[in-house]
């Protein structure tokens, strides 16, 4: 049954396709900060370990709550590797962990890479009348712009 949400069926398809890259920017990124969790060393250890596991548990409840909106709209939500390799605008984590302070670039970039992608995905549904979306991207703007200034600030 479609859903009557108050949006045409070319509203709901062209939000959708555009929170499936969200969706996959911000697993592939949870993948990473998850791995950096894990992997990172050195003098502030205690601290990253804390700053990229506070992170991720926020990036994994995004996941879901991106991939249910996107069935909310009655579109299927992208869940495998395969399909987050195609959408995703990430590049994968290095196959050997860098230091704290590339870890925290990398985190830095792609935090400002997918607030860049919410940004225009709110751009996008303000367009369609999706409210609802807009105001789930604004939420993300905000998480990314915070991740970034708290990883900035352990580069200056």
């Amino acid at each position: 049954m479609k859903p009557n949400l108050g949006l045409n069926d070319n509203a709901r398809k062209t939000v959708a396709e555009a929170l499936a890259g969200v969706l996959a920017d911000t697993y592939t990124l949870y993948l990473k900060t998850h791995n950096f969790h894990w992997n990172v060393t050195g003098p502030y250890f205690p601290f990253l370990h804390t700053l990229f596991g506070e992170q991720y548990n926020e990036l994994w409840a995004a996941v879901d709550e991106l991939a249910e909106r996107i069935r909310a709209l009655g579109h299927p939500a992208p869940g495998s590797y395969a399909q987050f390799s195609k959408l995703t605008s990430l590049k994968e984590a290095p196959a050997s962990p860098p230091d704290a302070k590339e870890m925290i670039r990398i985190l830095l970039a792609d935090n400002e890479a997918v607030a860049q992608h919410a940004r225009k995905v709110q751009e996008l549904v303000e367009e369609v009348g999706d409210t609802e979306t807009g105001d789930m991207m604004v939420g993300r703007l905000q998480v990314h712009g915070k991740a970034a200034w708290m990883l900035r600030a352990q580069l200056e």
